[in-house]
């Protein structure tokens, strides 16, 4: 083999998706992509010539850098995988009010400094006792099972949302309506028809309960967002939309698949139940080591340099998540799961003017059902071999659809 061969890994066509190196780590492209070409190019399903950046420096360089547009609108935004049903875009996308995530400066900067001062960590301190009395009382619902039980439908799912409900002020018997329609909205196989189906059923009822909340206010985020007059209802129904799916979709999946990768790390596990202090540095690991919202998308608004590449006006850019959280480069032995790890700094929250919102309400709901799972199941462990368990390798968000558990 030459050594030109070895230095320039195949170009991909499609993003590497395959986790063929175990539940917990990257696929095997994506680390080798990394170690050799950390912007590379990338084909996509509909031919377009994209790229996928996968290390540490440049992921962060690319998502402090405005230029690399996350608009729908701006162009053609191409999918790295082919999803059913859905043409090929030839048009960008429309702007959706009030989804300031898809959104530049300075239309994304007035909508999240609108919500900054809900999410500050003064303001989730205040809450914390809050949440650490939901986890409890769901472990106490937990704690008069039968075991075996799906961890996922008893505990780390209900939690997140019963928080999200209670601060968006959400009736949390509507659950159904937005888990099953968010759900289909991160499922990568379901089809573009029923995807909008799936929103369209999202915004009516979003549309219904801003509506009534811009009427009779009650305490809640949402309530007072709709005092401001500032904000249309399409855009009340946009913020909602996107506080509700990252509220819950994210907590729910961390819980569940951080669950299983202690249970995987027995040393690990008995350290942390041993030295319930070390849970703030175990949870900043654990969102390092398993990275679930690992793909982003950015649009080149103009050519740009990234690691030695030139990426032209016009591409569609994939950005690892999980690959950089793994770069040997940043941390040491990263493929290792060590709770000791100082590893703050990590992009599970992404990085730049998009940085995760919640991050600090994620972290305390996080230390809140870690701690009260090791603290009142101190036999848990899995009721299936670890190789039997189903992973969300279909969803947008990763995870595991169920985690059965006895004790």
């Amino acid at each position: 083999m030459s050594a030109e061969a070895t230095t320039q890994p195949e170009i991909p066509h499609g993003l590497p998706m395959d986790r063929d190196a175990g539940p917990f780590n990257p696929p095997s492209a994506i680390t080798r992509l990394r170690e050799l070409r950390p912007v590379s190019p990338l084909l996509f399903p509909d031919g377009h010539e994209g790229w996928l950046v996968t290390g540490y420096e440049e992921v962060r360089q690319l998502l402090a850098d405005t230029r690399f547009s996350s608009r729908k609108d701006l162009g053609v935004l191409h999918l790295p995988y082919e999803v059913p049903g859905t043409p090929v875009m030839t048009e960008p996308a429309p702007e959706e009010p009030g989804v300031f995530l898809a959104m530049d400066p300075p239309k994304h900067t007035r909508l999240r400094r609108k919500l900054t001062g809900a999410f500050t960590v003064k303001r989730m301190k205040q809450l914390e006792a809050r949440i650490e009395e939901i986890a409890e009382r769901q472990l106490d619902h937990l704690a008069q099972l039968t075991p075996p039980v799906d961890l996922v439908k008893e505990f780390a799912l209900p939690v997140p949302s019963l928080v999200i409900c209670a601060l968006l002020g959400v009736p949390y018997a509507d659950r159904e309506t937005f888990q099953v329609n968010s759900s289909k909205m991160m499922e990568r196989e379901v089809t573009l028809e029923d995807k909008m189906a799936a929103y369209t059923t999202l915004s009516t009822y979003l549309g219904e309960l801003v509506t009534g909340k811009r009427a009779d206010p009650g305490d809640d985020i949402l309530s007072d967002l709709a005092r401001d007059e500032d904000l249309s209802v399409e855009e009340l129904i946009g913020i909602a939309f996107l506080l509700l799916l990252a509220g819950h979709e994210t907590t729910a999946n961390m819980l569940a698949l951080g669950t299983f990768a202690l249970l995987e790390h027995p040393d690990q596990l008995a350290e942390l139940r041993a030295n319930p202090e070390l849970m703030p540095g175990a949870v900043e690991e654990l969102m390092r080591y398993l990275t679930i919202a690992d793909t982003f998308y950015r649009y080149a608004s103009t050519d740009i340099e990234l690691g030695g590449e030139t990426v032209r006006e016009g591409s569609t850019v994939a950005v690892s998540l999980l690959g950089a959280n793994r770069d040997p480069r940043r941390f040491d032995n990263p493929d290792a799961l060590d709770i000791h790890r100082a590893a703050r700094g990590h992009t599970a929250f992404g990085h730049g003017i998009h940085q995760c919102l919640g991050q600090q309400l994620a972290r305390i709901e996080m230390r809140a059902g870690f701690d009260g799972l090791l603290r009142r199941f101190p036999d848990l462990r899995l009721a299936i071999p670890a190789g039997e368990v189903k992973l969300r390798t279909d969803m947008n968000i990763y995870g595991v659809h169920e985690l059965p558990v006895t004790w």
